[in-house]
């Protein structure tokens, strides 16, 4: 079911798009972060956020 509220989507969109992922174990981190909360790995990539359907 599509969010329809403007607010409720940009929340939504931030909770699932705007994270940092650990090249060492995979874990999801804060935007924020500089090392990784599950094995303290200090490198780090921005999540895709690439729009369009999955193939």
């Amino acid at each position: 079911m599509p969010i329809t509220d403007v607010t409720k989507r940009t929340i939504a969109q931030q909770r699932r798009l705007f994270f940092k992922i650990c090249f060492n174990c995979g874990a999801k981190n804060p935007i924020g972060g500089t090392r990784c909360r599950k094995c303290h790995g200090s490198q780090m990539r921005l999540k895709n956020r690439t729009l369009g359907a999955k193939k």
